[in-house]
C-alpha cells in the first residue's frame, strides 16, 4: 500500500480535514476543487511516525457532504448565488478505515495528502491482495472488479451466503445465479465447467424463470460481454443443466408439469415403497407450527411402524396383506387403522389420547390432494425419478412453482435430507454442493421447529465440513432462524423495506448504507465478508443466460434430452395439451 507515488496509487483528491476529529477508524477528507469523491470510493493516505516506518491508512467513503463556508444564516445561500456575498463551496467526505499497514493505530495527520486508490493500492485497501483465491462478484462504484474470498465460500474458512431484499426489486435470485456462474466459470474451485469439483441444487419457486439456465440470453449484447470479460468470465449460459418438475396432477403417465420448456425435463416423484421405507411421513407435517402440537408423537410412531411392516408390491405396497396402490389408499388405510380401537394402540401407542389421534388424521387426510401426484404407486420403480445431484448435471433445477405450499415443503425437506445424508455417507467434501433456496424464512422460521428447519440447521452448522454450501434468499432476514444467518460467512443485501432495514440483523451495514438500501436499484447489492470491515457496494452484470422464457435462445443439443430419454432411446417427452406418448410411434 505504497502511496508515495501518485502515478501508482491514483490521483490526489484532497487532504485530511483539520476541523473535524480524525481517529484511527474514521476521518474526514476535504476534497479538492478539481476532484470529487462519491460513496464507496476507496482512498489511501500516509502518516509519518518518528523513528518508525510510515503508516499507510486506507478506507472507504461512507458519507459525503457539501456546504458554504463563510456564511452564517440559511438565507445567505441566495446572496451567495447572486454574487453579493462571498463564500466558498467545500465538499468533504467521511472515510471509514478498512486497513492500517503496519498495524499501528494512529490517526492520519490533518493536512495529509489523500489519494483515490487505484491498482495495487485499491487491492490492498480492500484486502484483495491477501486473497489467494478470488471469485468475481461484480463491479464497484469506480468500475473496477470486486471479489469474494473463495475461502469463505467453499468451507475452507467459512461457508454459506445469506441474501436479503424486497421481492421483485432486490434481484436476490439473479445475484445467487450470477454467483454460481462466477464460481463455476472462474476456475477457482476447479477447471471452468468442471463438474467433478462443484455442483448446484436450485429450487425454483417462482414461475419458470430458472428452467432456462442452459439457454443463452437473446438480449446479450457486446457491452455485456465486455463486462464479463473484465471480470475474467466468458458470457454465456450454464453449460450443464438438468431440470426436474413434478408430474401433472391427474396424469397417469408422469408427464412433467411445465408449460414453457418442452424438452430436457424429467419428472420427480417418490414411490409408495420409498415413502414407507425411507420414513418420509414427517415431511408431510413440515409446517413449523405443527411441531408444537402433541400429534407429532403420532407422526413418529406411525412412521416407525409403517417402515417395519410395509412390503413392496409392484410399485405399491402391501401392509398386513392389504394392497395399496396410491397415496390416497395409504392415507385411507392409516386413518382406518387409527379409528379402530383394536389397532389404534399398535400404530399410535397406548399413551396417546383419541383427540391427538384425530388431529393427526385430519391433517393427514388434508394432505391427499397436495401430495397424491408426488407419492406414486402407479409408475414403474425402474424409471429414473429421484433427484440425485451425484448422478445429475452440474446444475440441477427442481421446479416447485406449480405445487401447493404443503407439497413444496415436502419436496424441499425430503430432497435436502437425502442430499445431506448422501454427503455424510461419502465422507468427503468434494464435489462441493451449492444449495440455492429462496423464501428461506418460510422453511427455517425463527420460531418453532420442523423437519425442514432441522435439516437446514444441520447444513448451516455442519455443511461446511461436508461440502454443502447454502445460498439462502429471503425478504426478511429478521424472520429467519438466527443460527442459520449467524453461520453465513457472506451476507448480501439488496433493496430493503424501511421497517426491515431498522432490524438488528442488518447491524453490519453502516448507517449510510442502511439508508441507501432503501433506494438501491435492481442489480445493486451490499456484500459483507469477514476480511473486509466495511460492506462493499457492487453491481453485477446482466445475466448472460435466459432469465425467462421470452429471453431464451437456442439451447445446446446436449441439454435437450432428459434422463429418461438417455436411458430409453424409444422414450419421448409428451407435449403440452396432448401429443405423442411412450406407447405411440414417434413419427
Amino acid at each position: 500500500m505504497d502511496v508515495t507515488d501518485d502515478t501508482k496509487d491514483g490521483p490526489v483528491v484532497g487532504r485530511v480535514l483539520g476541523t473535524a476529529d480524525a481517529t484511527p477508524l474514521t476521518f474526514w477528507v476535504a476534497v479538492n476543487d478539481d476532484a470529487y469523491l462519491q460513496l464507496d470510493d476507496v482512498v489511501v493516505t500516509e502518516r509519518e511516525l518518528p523513528g518508525q516506518p510510515s503508516v499507510k491508512i486506507a478506507g472507504v467513503v461512507t458519507a459525503v457532504r457539501a456546504r458554504h463556508e463563510g456564511v452564517v444564516f440559511d438565507s445567505d445561500v441566495f446572496l451567495v448565488a447572486d454574487g453579493t456575498l462571498p463564500a466558498t463551496v467545500q465538499e468533504a467526505a467521511e472515510i471509514t478505515t478498512t486497513r492500517v499497514d503496519p498495524e499501528v493505530y494512529v490517526p492520519p495527520t490533518p493536512g495529509a495528502v489523500v489519494h483515490r486508490a487505484q491498482g495495487d493500492a485499491r487491492a490492498g485497501a480492500l484486502y484483495f491482495d491477501r486473497m489467494d483465491r478470488t471469485i468475481p462478484m461484480g463491479f464497484g462504484r469506480d468500475g473496477a472488479a470486486m471479489y469474494i474470498n473463495a475461502d469463505f465460500l467453499d468451507g475452507s474458512r467459512g461457508a454459506h451466503v445469506s441474501i436479503s431484499g424486497i421481492s421483485g426489486v432486490a434481484t436476490k435470485t439473479s445475484f445467487a445465479t450470477f454467483l454460481l456462474y462466477s464460481v463455476f466459470r472462474s476456475g477457482v474451485l476447479g477447471g471452468a465447467g468442471e463438474t467433478a469439483n462443484t455442483r448446484a441444487l436450485i429450487f425454483n419457486v417462482k414461475g419458470e424463470d430458472l428452467l432456462f439456465l442452459d439457454h443463452p440470453n437473446s438480449r446479450l449484447d457486446a457491452a455485456t460481454e465486455a463486462n464479463y470479460a473484465r471480470l475474467g468470465l466468458v458470457a454465456g449460459p450454464f453449460p450443464d443443466v438438468r431440470v426436474y418438475a413434478p408430474p401433472r396432477a391427474g396424469d397417469s403417465s408422469g408427464t412433467p408439469d411445465v408449460s414453457s420448456r418442452l424438452t430436457g425435463v424429467d419428472s420427480f416423484y417418490w414411490t409408495l415403497q420409498e415413502f414407507c421405507t425411507d420414513r418420509l411421513l414427517p415431511y408431510v407435517f413440515a409446517d413449523a407450527d405443527d411441531e408444537r402440537q402433541q400429534y407429532t408423537m403420532v407422526v413418529h410412531s406411525v412412521t416407525a411402524h409403517l417402515a417395519r411392516i410395509a412390503q413392496p408390491a409392484e410399485g405399491g405396497v402391501a401392509v398386513d396383506g392389504t394392497r395399496l396402490n396410491s397415496y390416497a389408499d395409504l392415507v385411507d388405510y392409516l386413518v382406518e387403522q387409527l379409528n379402530d380401537d383394536a389397532t389404534r394402540g399398535q400404530w399410535a401407542g397406548s399413551a396417546v389420547g383419541l383427540g391427538t389421534v384425530n388431529a393427526f388424521a385430519r391433517r393427514l387426510i388434508g394432505s391427499k390432494k397436495d401430495l397424491s401426484r408426488l407419492i406414486r404407486g402407479d409408475l414403474a420403480t425402474r424409471r429414473p425419478h429421484a433427484v440425485n445431484t451425484a448422478e445429475s448435471a452440474q446444475v440441477t433445477v427442481v421446479d416447485l412453482h406449480n405445487l401447493p405450499d404443503r407439497a413444496q415443503r415436502f419436496v424441499v425437506g425430503v430432497t435436502l435430507r437425502s442430499e445431506f445424508e448422501r454427503k455424510e455417507k461419502a465422507g468427503t467434501a468434494k464435489p462441493l454442493l451449492f444449495v440455492v433456496l429462496d423464501e428461506l424464512n418460510k422453511y427455517a422460521p425463527r420460531e418453532g421447529t420442523s423437519p425442514i428447519k432441522e435439516v437446514l440447521l444441520d447444513i448451516a452448522e455442519r455443511g461446511r465440513s461436508l461440502g454443502v454450501v447454502l445460498i439462502g434468499a429471503q425478504q426478511t432476514a429478521s424472520e429467519v432462524e438466527r443460527r442459520i444467518v449467524a453461520n453465513s460467512a457472506i451476507r448480501v443485501v439488496g433493496r430493503l423495506d424501511p421497517a426491515e432495514a431498522s432490524r438488528p440483523e442488518y447491524g453490519f451495514l453502516p448507517p449510510a448504507q442502511r439508508q441507501r438500501a432503501l433506494l438501491a436499484k435492481p442489480g445493486t447489492m451490499f456484500v459483507s465478508q469477514p476480511e473486509i470491515p466495511v460492506p462493499l457496494c457492487i453491481e453485477f452484470p446482466f445475466p448472460s443466460w435466459a432469465t425467462r422464457p421470452a429471453e431464451a435462445g437456442a439451447a445446446p443439443s446436449a441439454t435437450l434430452r432428459s434422463i429418461a430419454q438417455a436411458n430409453d432411446s424409444f422414450a419421448v417427452v409428451a407435449r403440452v395439451g396432448g401429443g405423442i406418448t411412450d406407447d405411440e410411434i414417434p413419427f
